[in-house]
């Protein structure tokens, strides 16, 4: 039951920050393609990090999705585990990438980053015990 609200409640949120992530990854594809056209040189770094923006969008969003559905198919659980790493990782591919790109590295925005997908886990992991 624990793991059930867990995948529930972390889903919903998923759901939420994936939807916001696919709006924002589209206007900041939007606004690298107007920024590569206003200046020269290689907006590469720019284009790669609004597509990896939108890309981790999506697999929130499929994960949230998932984590709705599957809150109480115990036997669902060890899916929602594995999209729920690969929404952890995408989160610290974010954070190389800023820190790549120039910015300096943030220990709060890494554990902020990660504190929803790393629920989700542990949602799924309960989940997956209580089958």
């Amino acid at each position: 039951m624990k793991g059930e609200k867990f995948l529930k409640i972390t889903g919903i949120l998923m759901i939420i920050g994936g939807a916001l992530g696919i709006i924002f990854g589209l206007l900041a594809v939007v606004g690298v393609a107007a920024l590569a056209s206003a200046v020269e040189g290689s907006a590469g770094v720019l284009y790669l990090a609004a597509f990896l923006v939108l890309v981790s969008a999506i697999i929130e969003l499929i994960a949230g999705i998932m984590g709705v559905k599957y809150c109480k198919v115990p036997e669902k659980a060890q899916s929602c585990l594995v999209i729920g790493i690969v929404v952890a990782v995408m989160s610290v591919l974010g954070q190389i990438l800023n820190v790549v790109g120039g910015s300096s590295f943030s220990a709060t925005s890494l554990i902020t980053g990660l504190i929803l997908p790393v629920l989700y886990i542990v949602g799924a992991v309960l989940n997956k015990k209580s089958a």
